[in-house]
């Protein structure tokens, strides 16, 4: 089959609409019906909007505020006794004279620091898995060591972190581990 070339062909004729019972809901612009109806209908309401703001704002009865006249007493006292103000009303709750009189009881609670912490993130077969996730923690901000431990099951690498003096610190840093998806960290004591 030969190859043809499709850049000097001419382009396709489109074809007319020659359905019959039909009608085109464009125009010969080329907008339908409903857009120029829609924009034609914004166009009225934001006018109609705008002439409610201004006639508002020339309106003289929006100008005036309102003032209500001062009701005042035939039977009122002298001024001098109007600015003194009147004694505080007799108090029906104790608490205020409970809490001076009260004594607190301030027990001695003793913290017992357990000693560092390590937080261990994995324990892998061969060294290179072990590596590959000391890398994986040290692209976070942290620093990882991995250990060989020899048990029963054969050697194992573990990967941890530590020593950490709180274990709030260790919590801290599991957290930053988590952002960045690196999962299944746990904290023990320093052994």
């Amino acid at each position: 089959m030969a190859n043809q070339d499709y850049v000097s062909r001419s382009p396709a004729k489109k074809k007319k609409n020659t359905r019959k019972g039909k009608k085109s809901t464009k125009n010969s612009s080329g907008v339908p019906f409903k857009a120029k109806f829609i924009s034609v209908l914004l166009i009225i309401l934001i006018s109609a909007f705008g002439y409610g703001l201004w006639s508002l704002k020339t309106d003289p009865s929006t100008k005036t505020p309102l003032v209500e006249p001062v009701k005042t007493k035939k039977n009122s006292p002298s001024s001098s006794q109007s600015k003194e103000l009147p004694k505080p009303p007799k108090e029906k709750w104790t608490y205020v004279k409970d809490l001076e009189n009260k004594e607190i009881e301030v027990g001695e609670y003793e913290v017992k620091e357990q000693g560092p912490y390590k937080m261990q993130c994995g324990s892998f077969r061969t060294q290179k898995q072990a590596e590959t996730l000391k890398a994986r923690i040290a692209f976070s901000g942290l620093e990882a060591q991995v250990k060989a431990v020899t048990g029963k099951n054969g050697t194992w690498h573990k990967v941890f972190l530590g020593p950490y003096p709180r274990k709030r610190l260790a919590e801290k840093d599991k957290h930053k581990l988590k952002r960045n998806n690196i999962n299944y960290c746990q904290i023990w004591l320093w052994q």
